[in-house]
């Protein structure tokens, strides 16, 4: 009887061990189709054409021109 009581030792653990692969290996949401999809928004925005504001215009009426 004790033979049994070590041998059921390692079949509990081998259980355990099943348990926990099996949920390490669970299917998951996120992944490559998230983070392509996001990559293609990037360049996307990327490839847009944006115009640059024009530059400020400089005056100069309060120069200190020595006269």
């Amino acid at each position: 009887m004790g033979a049994l009581l070590w041998l059921l030792i390692p079949v509990l653990a081998g259980l355990a061990a099943a348990l926990w692969s099996s949920w390490t290996l669970r299917n998951r949401r996120t992944g490559d189709v998230a983070e392509l999809a996001g990559y293609a928004r990037f360049r996307a925005a990327m490839e847009k054409q944006h115009t640059a504001p024009a530059p400020a215009a400089t005056t100069r009426e309060h120069a200190s021109d020595p006269v």
